[in-house]
């Protein structure tokens, strides 16, 4: 049954560190008995090759189609979700996205963020290029 307190979307793209609490805080609710937090985080490696770094370019309309994703998920769902992504030149260790779940069960949140997640990587426009230890570097998912 969907959460009749499901918020205003919370998603937003951002050149600077994200805010994980607020990402968590925008989907806290006292009826949610899960409450789920996914951080995608820049590793050091990728297919066997040292990485060093990631830079991620944003179209400047991917905060309106990350809403939209968030929107829909909501909609489509019933679990309250948010979630930010990072561009910009990331290290390793930084957090490039964040988005997080809640529901009363968390059957219905680990699905919505899986969901969520998935949506955001194929609709969302934001490119990635990895910069390799041996100086290389090339566009993923281009």
């Amino acid at each position: 049954m969907p959460d009749a307190g499901i918020p205003t979307v919370y998603a937003h793209v951002i050149d600077a560190p994200l805010d994980e609490a607020a990402v968590r805080a925008a989907v806290e609710h006292p009826e949610s008995g899960a409450v789920l937090v996914f951080h995608g985080v820049v590793r050091n490696h990728d297919q066997g090759r040292g990485v060093r770094q990631l830079e991620y370019q944003a179209h400047p309309e991917a905060e309106r189609l990350l809403a939209e994703c968030v929107a829909a998920e909501q909609e489509r769902t019933g679990v309250r979700l948010a979630a930010a992504h990072r561009f910009g030149t990331l290290g390793i260790g930084d957090v490039a996205l964040a988005a997080a779940a809640a529901s009363p069960h968390r059957a219905a949140a680990f699905g919505a963020l899986e969901a969520l997640i998935h949506r955001i990587k194929t609709e969302v426009p934001i490119w990635k290029r990895q910069s390799f230890d041996d100086g290389l570097s090339e566009w993923v998912g281009m």
